[in-house]
């Protein structure tokens, strides 16, 4: 059930050159699960959507990954407010696509940008309550330095057996360790069960559309797909 409250609001750090992480101090602890989002209140028929980056045993304080560039108004007016104001309004938590713990099925996480935000709330819940559980998170971007959060992840896949990390670039060197291209293309590639696995993915609604049909059309059950974007394509 989500509710409207004012939250203080601050720019913590700066984690790539158009994407900023957002720290929201609650005014009292809510519960949300892994993989569910947020609006942003701009006004009474405006309201825009930031998953919650954080994981859900953090229930007073939240982080958003904002990306945004000086040609994507929507996401940069509310940098603005941030920085004027000190607070935000928001209408949380919403979001049907968020992480089922409860289950068995190797899960596979997909993230375009900063649709990483989604995934990464995924995998610290996932790590805090079923590491056993083997999952892989494929994060796709246009070089190196828009994967934000890279050294940490390789960290994280290195200390836990049953967690795979594998970054996707469109761009990069030949010391490159990982794949070039398309990050639904690496999936294919990389994963041969892929209909018996869980699938949870964020980006842009053209991406999500294309992963859907590509992996429809592996024999990829929908109803293992998950994403909020699902909804609206």
């Amino acid at each position: 059930m989500s509710q409207q409250m004012t939250c203080k609001a601050k720019i913590s750090r700066q984690l790539a050159d158009a994407v900023w992480e957002v720290r929201l101090q609650l005014p009292q602890a809510v519960e949300f699960k892994a993989g569910q989002y947020l609006m942003v209140v701009m006004g009474e028929r405006d309201k825009r959507p930031f998953s919650i980056a954080s994981c859900p045993s953090n229930k007073s304080e939240w982080l958003l990954h904002v990306g945004a560039t000086p040609d994507n108004s929507y996401a940069m007016e509310v940098l603005d407010k941030v920085r004027a104001d000190g607070e935000l309004e928001i209408d949380a938590p919403d979001g049907i696509a968020f992480y089922r713990q409860e289950n068995t099925k190797p899960a596979v996480l997909i993230a375009g940008g900063t649709g990483f935000s989604y995934t990464y709330s995924i995998l610290q819940q996932h790590l805090r309550v079923s590491p056993e559980r083997p999952l892989t998170l494929y994060w796709g971007a246009k070089s190196l330095s828009d994967l934000y959060l890279h050294d940490e992840l390789e960290r994280l896949a290195s200390q836990y057996e049953h967690f795979d990390y594998h970054p996707v670039v469109e761009d990069a060197d030949n010391n490159w360790a990982y794949s070039i291209g398309l990050v639904h293309h690496a999936v294919m590639a990389r994963e041969q069960s892929l209909p018996e696995c869980e699938i949870y993915m964020a980006g842009r609604f053209e991406m999500i559309r294309v992963i859907r049909d590509d992996f429809v059309a592996k024999d990829v059950p929908l109803e293992n797909l998950y994403g909020d974007a699902l909804s609206f394509i």
